[in-house]
Parts: C-alpha cells; structure tokens; sequence
C-alpha cells in the first residue's frame, strides 16, 4: 500500500498550542520533534473505535500491553523479554526522571553525552543531582561533521556518576552507535557500578536500511544493569499521547522503580495505551517502512542542500531520526543562528545551546516533513544567509 507523505494537515488551529502555533504564522516550524504526518490508519482506527464506545474512563497498563511490547522486542531484536518486565511510563522524559528519582543521589551525578537531547539537562534540576558531561569529539571533512566518544573523558566521568543517560539513536546527532561502542561503554559503567538508562525511542526511525541493537540486548549481565526506554511516540507520530515503556529486567531495579512510579502518581493517557498496542503489534510496519524511505529521502536532499547552496555550513549524515544538526560556526553569523533564521528567514528551528554549550552556534533541523515545505524552510534559509 503507498502512503501520500507530501500530504501534511493543517494544524494551525488558534485555540491549541502546538508546533505550528506557537510562532507568528508567517514562521515555518521546524523545531520541535515530532512530524507533520497522519498517524498511521490503524491506530486512528483504534482511537476512533475507542471515542465510538463512548466512554473515557480510567484503563492501566494490561498484561496483553506487555506481551505487545515484549513481543516487539523479540521480532525487531530476538531480545527474549520478560512481559512483567514492561511497567507503562507517560514518556521517555518521565521514563528517566523517574530513574533518576528512584537511583540518583546528590553524591553520585548523571552522566551524559553532548550535545545532547536538551530535556537530558534538566535532570540535575528536576531532581537535584550533579551533572557530568562527557563531551563528543567533533571532527569535520568537507561540509561533513562526525562525532566520536571521547573515552578518557567517559572514563573519569563514569568514575564519579551513578547514572549513565544514552540517547542512542542519537539526538540531535543522529548517531547509531555501534555493537563496540556499546560495549565498551557498558563495560565501564558496570565496573563503576554505574546504572545504564538507555533512551531509545527513535530506534526505529532507522535511515538507509541500519540495523539497531538495544544496549540490554548485547549480554544479560548488561540488561542486569540497565534500564530500557521506549515510546510508539516518535515512531508512529503520537507523542501527544504520552505513553512509553521502562523494560527492566533486573527485579530488584523494577520494584524500585515501579514503587516511585506510583509514588508520584504517574497514570498513562488511555489512549495512549490504545496507540501504543496498535503500533507495537505490528500492525502499521507498512507505513513504517514507506516512512523510513521518506524521511531518508529527505535527509538526502538536506545534506546535498546544505553542501551545494549554503557555504561555510556543515552537517551530520544522521543514520537515524528526522533530525539534522547543522554548524553556522564559520558563517557571518555573529549572534545566535537559532535568532538569526527566526527573524530574518521565518524559520523556527531548535537553538543548539538547549542541547549543551558545545551546540552554540549550530541549530537542529526537523526534516521529518513534507519534501515541499523541507524546500521550502531551506530555501528561506539560503535567502538569509545571502543577504549577509
């Protein structure tokens, strides 16, 4: 079955806050992450049968929601998941608050990679414990940026942490890392008793055909001391649903987390859990699959843009997500390029600085869009740099 993807709603509804009307409605957005796509059919069916029946009560996590998710686990993975093992969390954002709530402590800090998902940062002021960043190595060739893990820095960073925060797929840097990295990143955690908490909800917003292996799925000793989670969010385009999954496999870990998770009275949106075991059965891998295609379309035509018409600008090659990450540090920009774009192209992209200070003067860049307006948002960008 083909799926239109050049055909985007309109969500520029005055009365709702939302990615297309927070800015002035001559501003583009393409900040914030989530897709201007229909979610797929079968789960709109499933929240339409849900608003037909007529009542919107209370529903907690079933024991058929965690077989859904284990099963997903098993037939992307062959990661041979426990369903008791699943405990139902409104987000990845609360997913590892809560993890931080349960196991942090103002002695032992939070490790992270930047730049990184801005939401990361909040956490040592969410919960009051040190952060420790352990900087990527940034190396460019051409208009083309990489990153690399600096392993000393992980090292002695790992050495004062309790916790280990990995975005993997990366965000913004769209990096899958690799079964090595893997490794040797949870070989260093676990020999500093650090606990891994893996974030891992654009893990199958997979580009160019890569494969994606969970942190816990590589040995039980790793899943013995990690924390897995996943979202239907990102994947199937329902982040307003707030819904996602902790997969805990360690019990003692799972009680401790699940006793403050009902501490704090999470309760996961109803439909939300409607979405997610739709999504999770397998039901819209078509419309995955087409999306896959799409956005790696997309992310094509952004970097060859990018090269051919904007110079002095670098960017990555994300192997994974809908977001790119863009360096305007050898432009003639001299303030903020997140500024700069807002008012001189109409653009609304995600400041880089809200991702760690190494983000300043780069910007994120959400393609996950129709071909049309990604033009269109890059052609308002090239304008502006011009006029410099």
């Amino acid at each position: 079955m083909a799926y239109n993807f050049d055909l985007t709603p309109n969500r520029r509804d005055p009365n709702i806050a939302n990615k297309w009307t927070i800015f002035p409605e001559d501003v583009l957005p393409m900040w914030v992450a989530d897709m201007d796509f229909r979610s797929p059919k079968p789960i709109l069916d499933e929240l339409r049968k849900v608003l037909d029946q007529g009542v919107l009560g209370y529903e907690i996590q079933h024991k058929s929601m965690q077989e859904t998710v284990a099963a997903r686990m098993d037939s992307l993975y062959g990661w041979k998941v426990k369903p008791e093992a699943v405990s139902a969390v409104t987000g990845i954002v609360s997913g590892f608050s809560v993890a931080a709530r349960a196991f942090g402590s103002p002695k032992k800090g939070v490790l992270i990679q930047t730049p990184v998902y801005n939401e990361f940062h909040e956490v040592k002021n969410n919960v009051g414990i040190p952060q420790l960043d352990a900087p990527f190595v940034k190396s460019v060739h051409g208009y083309i940026m990489s990153y690399e893990i600096d392993w000393d820095v992980f090292k002695k960073q790992a050495k004062k942490a309790g916790m280990f925060l990995l975005c993997n797929p990366h965000n913004p840097l769209g990096i899958i890392f690799s079964r090595k990295d893997l490794l040797r990143m949870a070989e260093i955690c676990i020999e500093n008793n650090v606990l891994i908490v893996s974030d891992e909800i654009h893990s199958e917003l997979l580009l160019d055909g890569n494969k994606f292996t969970p942190m816990a799925k590589l040995s039980s000793e790793i899943a013995n001391h990690t924390i897995t989670l996943v979202a239907p969010s990102k994947t199937f385009n329902v982040p307003g649903l707030f819904c996602g999954f902790a997969i805990i496999p360690n019990k003692e870990l799972r009680e401790r987390y699940n006793k403050e998770v009902e501490h704090l009275r999470i309760h996961v949106n109803s439909m939300g859990l409607h979405a997610a075991h739709i999504g999770f059965s397998g039901q819209c891998d078509g419309w995955l699959k087409e999306l896959r295609q799409y956005l790696t379309a997309n992310r094509d035509f952004l970097v060859d843009y990018v090269t051919k018409y904007m110079p002095d600008v670098r960017t990555t090659i994300p192997s994974a997500t809908y977001l790119g990450w863009l360096d305007f540090t050898q432009t003639a920009i001299k303030d903020s390029p997140y500024d700069f774009f807002l008012k001189e192209a109409k653009v609304a992209l995600s400041d880089g600085r809200i991702f760690g200070k190494e983000g300043e003067g780069h910007i994120r860049i959400n393609y996950g869009t129709s071909h049309k307006i990604l033009k269109q948002g890059l052609d308002r960008m090239r304008r502006a740099l011009r006029s410099l």
